[in-house]
């Protein structure tokens, strides 16, 4: 009997603590999938963590296809090296854009009217402060699409010169010879000048100046210049190597080397090695290089040198004349 009592009076309070726990659930329920709104925005806890859900898929969605599309592509060896990369960024981004509409549509019940209203609040934050950032993403999708600079490019801005490595949506990377990365904007890259040394032709001339002294045979010069420039790696046969006599200086005869080089991107190195011929065939040909020289007159006067003084207008002066 009063084990009868005790298991109908257990079963009792199980019904009252579970209609207790659905009471506690619903009210969970009811505050998580309760709708707030904000202006035309309309949304919930529930419907935010849903949204959030859809962006880390797009996000994951656009790494793995932006980098089986990369390999496929790659195999094609007809196609541009940087081509894939472009193929690749446009993709990610287009990805990653549909995913952040489709989320912020599932969490807050975005539509065209919102996404107006959004932008009309973006264009009063960049005329305040963003307008910057602004131009570098813009410049980001002209190199996409444009592609005046491709990943792999020899590129010199400034003093600057490297290999591009990657080009983001509002900064490019740049590795120098020294594997220094810089960061440039790519407002930078598309408003300023700057020299592709990879773009277009693959060929390259590269420009050495020079000056002998005045008193310099210019046939001896040029036949030794042309002849520094051979033998000199990465330099081509065809355009031939070219010397010209640019002008008659101040106390130099000028003349300029040009030289055809396959491997722009070498051209530092090039130019180096051809320098080292110039000073070893000069040297053994007999000709000066000369440097600048001042002439100093006198007026209404005269200069007189001494072993240990110098005379000025005839008053003597024992300061060191050199």
């Amino acid at each position: 009997m009063l084990a009868l009592l005790l298991t109908q009076t257990f079963a009792a309070l199980s019904v009252v603590a579970l209609q207790d726990w659905k009471g506690v659930a619903g009210s969970i329920w009811y505050y998580l999938s309760h709708k707030y709104s904000i202006g035309n925005l309309e949304g919930s806890v529930t419907s935010l963590v849903g949204g959030a859900l859809i962006f880390v898929l797009a996000l994951l969605l656009s790494r793995t296809l932006t980098s089986l599309l990369q390999r496929r592509i790659a195999k094609r060896a007809y196609l541009d090296p940087g081509l894939h990369y472009t193929i690749g960024k446009l993709t990610q981004y287009l990805i990653i854009t549909i995913g952040l509409l489709l989320a912020l549509s599932f969490g807050v019940g975005l539509n065209l009217t919102s996404i107006a209203v959004i932008f009309t609040a973006l264009s009063v934050g960049i005329g305040f402060g963003l307008q910057y950032i602004a131009a570098d993403i813009a410049s980001g999708f002209i190199l996409l699409f444009e592609r005046p600079v491709r990943v792999g490019d020899r590129i010199t801005i400034g003093e600057d010169e490297g290999d591009v490595q990657s080009i983001n949506l509002r900064t490019t990377v740049v590795a120098t010879n020294d594997r220094i990365s810089i960061i440039v904007p790519n407002s930078r890259l598309v408003s300023q000048r700057l020299i592709n040394w990879s773009y277009g032709d693959p060929r390259a001339r590269i420009s050495i100046h020079i000056g002998v002294a005045a008193d310099s045979d210019v046939e001896l010069a040029t036949k030794t210049l042309l002849k520094a420039a051979e033998d000199v790696d990465n330099v081509l046969l065809d355009p031939a190597p070219k010397v010209q006599f640019l002008k008659f200086g101040d106390w130099s005869l000028d003349f300029r080397l040009l030289v055809w080089t396959n491997r722009p991107r070498l051209h530092a190195q090039i130019r180096s090695d051809i320098n080292y011929r110039i000073e070893k065939l000069f040297r053994e040909a007999g000709i000066e290089i000369p440097f600048p020289q001042t002439e100093l007159r006198l007026r209404d006067g005269a200069l007189h040198l001494d072993n240990d003084k110098f005379i000025v207008d005839g008053k003597s002066d024992d300061r060191d004349p050199s």
